[in-house]
């Protein structure tokens, strides 16, 4: 029976408390997670304005991003739910000057106003039961002129994966949630890019940027073997993955949002 426990928090969101294990050999380790890993190491810099600037760093795990981030300098504040993927990252980041808040996305218009010049809110949306409200939490959180580094699981590459693997039925039907009722990691609100086209525009956010990550790598027949054809396949998903239609592909979709400074005439009036 405790297999079907739901796993949801009150507010129907997915923390992964008792699963830290699980989620660190599922997302980091092995060649998808070294690739997503790598691939954001090229493109962070590529597609931010980094200046050395303060960081918020929402549903921040296991702190991965954290010390990407405060490797180059910034300040960076993790906030993180779980209290296990807490106390994880808090081992990892040891020695480094950051500061931990165990909070969720919704609490942190309360406990870490900001306005902040730079948030990074990677691959905890499609976690949520509410992503849309959490879009806006995040939008009144951003300083005018700030970015929104922002990545989430893609639906339609979700729906991609599971032709491809022969599940027809469960695509046609459309159903790609998971359910948060099993120990496994399929998200419960995979995302599409019209939706953050949408709900970006609803709260006064510019799209800058766009990429996805892992365009190519999830639908091998067989991961590479060898350093040399992994080498290979990180310089082809680094070469397309900004290049429309194959951004459309990635497993996740990783985006520059900016909060516009108001015009003069705007602040004017």
């Amino acid at each position: 029976m405790s297999e079907f426990v739901s796993l949801l928090s009150p507010a129907g969101d997915r923390h992964f408390d008792g699963l830290a294990d699980k989620f660190a050999s599922s997302l980091y380790v092995g060649a998808r997670g070294e690739l997503r890993l790598a691939l954001l190491d090229r493109l962070l810099p590529e597609m931010l304005d980094l200046e050395g600037q303060p960081l918020l760093d929402v549903g921040g795990g296991l702190g991965q991003l954290t010390s990407w981030f405060s490797a180059r300098g910034h300040a960076v504040t993790l906030a993180e739910p779980s209290g296990e993927m807490l106390a994880r990252a808090r081992e990892q980041l040891a020695g480094r000057e950051v500061s931990l808040l165990q909070a969720s996305l919704q609490a942190l218009p309360q406990l870490a106003p900001g306005p902040w010049p730079l948030i990074a809110c990677h691959a905890v949306l499609e976690w949520l039961a509410d992503p849309r409200g959490a879009m806006a939490t995040l939008a009144s959180l951003l300083a005018p002129g700030g970015q929104l580094s922002l990545m989430v699981f893609n639906r339609d590459a979700l729906r991609l994966s599971n032709v491809v693997k022969g599940n027809l039925k469960k695509a046609l039907a459309d159903r790609l949630e998971g359910k948060g009722l099993r120990k496994r990691l399929t998200p419960i609100s995979p995302l599409t890019h019209g939706q953050i086209e949408t709900w970006s525009a609803e709260n006064g956010l510019v799209i800058r940027e766009v990429a996805g990550i892992r365009v190519f790598a999830d639908y091998l027949r067989r991961p590479p073997e060898s350093d040399v054809d992994r080498e290979r396949l990180l310089a082809l998903e680094h070469c397309y993955c900004r290049l429309d239609p194959h951004w459309r592909l990635g497993r996740y979709l990783l985006y520059t949002l900016e909060r516009p400074t108001p015009s003069h005439e705007e602040t004017s009036t």
